[in-house]
């Protein structure tokens, strides 16, 4: 734990750093206060973002880590607004329940980021266009009706929380970036620069099958390189058996452990 608790003070005093060479502040809104969630969002605050956070139980529930973390606890169609970013982290079964006008009101130039993960058995049940063909962040677009950036759905969260390091730190990892708009791309990019890690641009969202869950690249801490690397390596043919593998590997773990968020940290 001790180790952990300087990987956490090492990677905020990295991330200040880094956003002030950056000298621009964002407003953005995370919807989902779970392990990633909650962990974009303290990464985005320590940043020197101005952050608003929600989650399905209200703000009032969220008072605590908004006052630790230096954020501001709304309701979901509030964070829905924030002017320059919002980032959806929230399972796939309360994507598929959640309010239809959510985002009306979102900035047209606004970003939205999805970090979500499909797992049909462990967690999310069996959605039929995913099973069909549809890529999972396609799903997700679909839903909310506006596009999407996935990104921040590679690393385990524990990774995301703790490993963060300034630019050119060796072995800094890496997170992979892929949606149709290339400026949203390089606005998403900026910070995950800020926020400790490599952005990797892995193009449009035709190619984020390459992120999804139990790929190549999925749950490992891997530099630029190599997660680059890992990216190609995988086979667009095998998307079903790599779903298949990582909700049977989730299942096992819900076992020993008590949840998926408790997988997720691990």
């Amino acid at each position: 734990m001790r180790r952990e608790r300087q990987d956490e003070l090492t990677q905020k005093a990295d991330a200040k750093a880094t956003n002030q060479n950056k000298g621009h502040s964002m407003k953005l809104g995370v919807i989902g206060a779970g392990l990633i969630g909650g962990a974009v969002a303290r990464l985005a605050s320590a940043a020197g973002h101005e952050v608003v956070i929600a989650n399905s139980r209200g703000p009032e529930t969220l008072a605590a880590l908004a006052q630790e973390i230096g954020a501001r606890a709304v309701s979901a169609h509030e964070a829905a607004t924030a002017e320059d970013m919002v980032v959806l982290s929230i399972p796939f079964l309360a994507v598929a329940s959640l309010s239809p006008d959510l985002f009306a009101a979102t900035p047209a130039g606004a970003v939205i980021v999805d970090t979500g993960n499909y797992y049909p058995q462990a967690r999310d049940g069996v959605i039929a266009e995913i099973e069909d063909g549809m890529l999972d962040s396609e799903w997700v677009a679909g839903r909310i009706g506006r596009p999407v950036v996935k990104a921040f759905s590679m690393l385990k969260a524990r990774s995301l929380a703790t490993r963060g390091r300034k630019p050119g730190t060796p072995e800094r990892i890496a997170i992979a970036i892929s949606g149709d708009d290339a400026q949203a791309r390089a606005r998403v990019a900026t910070l995950i620069d800020q926020t400790g890690f490599d952005p990797l641009d892995g193009g449009a969202m035709s190619e984020s099958w390459r992120q999804q869950p139990g790929t190549i690249g999925y749950c490992h801490d891997y530099d630029a390189l190599t997660l680059r690397a890992a990216l190609a390596a995988t086979n667009r043919s095998r998307i079903a058996w790599y779903r298949e593998e990582a909700d049977a590997f989730a299942i096992e773990q819900i076992k020993l452990l008590g949840s998926i968020e408790a997988v997720s940290a691990a």
